[in-house]
């Protein structure tokens, strides 16, 4: 492996209970902020999408220029991408009245052009071996089209066909579970990763709506803001110990 691989190995975080406990509550919290920023803010879709847009753009160019993983901007990265791609499912539902099972079947269909083009081209989808910045670039329009897919997807469960919140939340909890069980009955590590990462999309998402809707539509009546900052301080700590563990090696090492 070449020196220039060699800088590129930790790009992406381990993954680790620490993973997807911060993974789930940023689909959380790409759910309830978009909601807020949208609704209770004022700012309306539009500008939201435009707003949050620019924010991931200087984000993934951050991040594309780190030599190696940095927490605190892969997981900024992260959040935003989960606001970003919420809020292309909400417009192509709410603004454009595509349906929620046209929008579902168009993001499979891009997900799965999206994997075969990263297998044809790098022979891998491990996110063990982003050592360049054409994988990573793979990476991260492959975490776009899960975040998008998992909103319609979640929101297709939960709305078009009747699910409601806490039935959609618990449904896409066993089947993580169950991706959990087949991993560690020996199914392939790759595949069962990219299957667990899909569906926290959804069940986060149904977790948003089940903690901020009203009571009166099956919710608990928490509200977006509330939801949204009680997810965010909790993703703040996590990641700022996440950093303070990463120096602390450098530091070792250096």
């Amino acid at each position: 492996m070449n020196a220039t691989a060699a800088r590129w190995l930790n790009k992406v975080p381990e993954v680790t209970l620490s993973f997807w406990v911060i993974k789930i509550m940023s689909t959380t919290v790409g759910e309830t902020g978009a909601d807020y920023l949208a609704v209770d803010a004022g700012f309306g879709a539009g500008w939201t999408s435009i707003g949050m847009a620019a924010l991931l753009a200087i984000a993934l160019f951050c991040q594309m220029r780190t030599k190696s993983y940095t927490p605190w901007i892969y997981w900024l990265t992260v959040v935003l991408v989960s606001i970003v791609g919420t809020q292309i499912t909400d417009i192509l539902t709410d603004k454009l009245d595509v349906s929620l099972y046209t929008s579902t079947g168009i993001f499979s269909v891009l997900l799965a052009i999206n994997f075969m083009v990263w297998y044809r081209t790098e022979h891998s989808l491990s996110i063990r071996e982003i050592v360049t910045p054409r994988r990573e670039l793979f990476y991260w329009t492959t975490v776009l089209c899960t975040f998008a897919l998992g909103t319609a997807a979640g929101d297709l469960a939960t709305e078009a066909l009747g699910l409601g919140f806490t039935l959609g939340a618990v449904i896409f909890a066993g089947l993580i579970a169950l991706t959990l069980m087949a991993w560690r009955m020996g199914a392939n590590p790759v595949l069962s990763f990219w299957i667990a990462y899909i569906l926290t999309r959804p069940f986060g998402a149904s977790l948003g709506d089940l903690l901020t809707q009203a009571k009166t539509y099956g919710g608990l009546g928490m509200g977006a803001t509330w939801t949204s900052a009680l997810f965010l301080c909790v993703i703040v700590l996590l990641v700022a110990a996440a950093q303070l563990n990463v120096s602390n090696r450098k530091a070792v090492t250096a």
